[in-house]
């Protein structure tokens, strides 16, 4: 792991003894889809997840994971957080919310505990990749740990 630097959300990880490996990949400032990263990790999309920020009238901000090549279904993630209407946050409001920029949003460590909702489909591999906290990194991790430690819950959150 030379040459590689530690993000907070390693340290956390680290700190809660929880099993992971950091993964690099080629940023490309044009392409910060999950499915850029996929095809550099040589991996299935569906195991390359994408941290979002959204939120709700009534409850404020929360997360949720996808697939990196599904889309959030508003309507879905409204219900499972208890909200009647939600959207996406804006870019601008990304780094002071979460302390992460765009194509290196963690779900693991950001600046406040927000409600996290994995797409129920990360427990179909025995591994799953989300960003480490900054571009050019991804932890290869086991579904079940993060989502004990991002205290998530499990949803069908994605549009059909």
């Amino acid at each position: 792991m030379a040459g590689i630097n530690k993000t907070n959300a390693a340290r956390l990880l680290d700190k809660a003894k929880i099993k992971y490996e950091l993964v690099p990949y080629e940023v490309d400032e044009n392409d910060l889809a999950a499915t850029h990263i996929a095809e550099q990790l040589g991996e299935n999309i569906k195991q390359v997840f994408k941290t979002l920020v959204l939120k709700g009238d009534k409850t404020g901000h929360f997360v949720c994971v996808v697939p990196g090549d599904d889309e959030v279904d508003l309507k879905k993630a409204a219900k499972v957080s208890g909200n009647k209407k939600v959207d996406l946050i804006a870019m601008k409001e990304l780094l002071p919310t979460t302390g992460y920029i765009r194509g290196g949003c963690s779900p693991v460590g950001m600046k406040k505990s927000f409600p996290t909702y994995f797409h129920h489909t990360c427990r179909d591999f025995d591994y799953i990749y989300v960003s480490a906290g900054v571009r050019g990194l991804q932890f290869k991790i086991q579904p079940e740990p993060l989502i004990a430690y991002t205290r998530a819950t499990l949803a069908d959150i994605v549009a059909e």
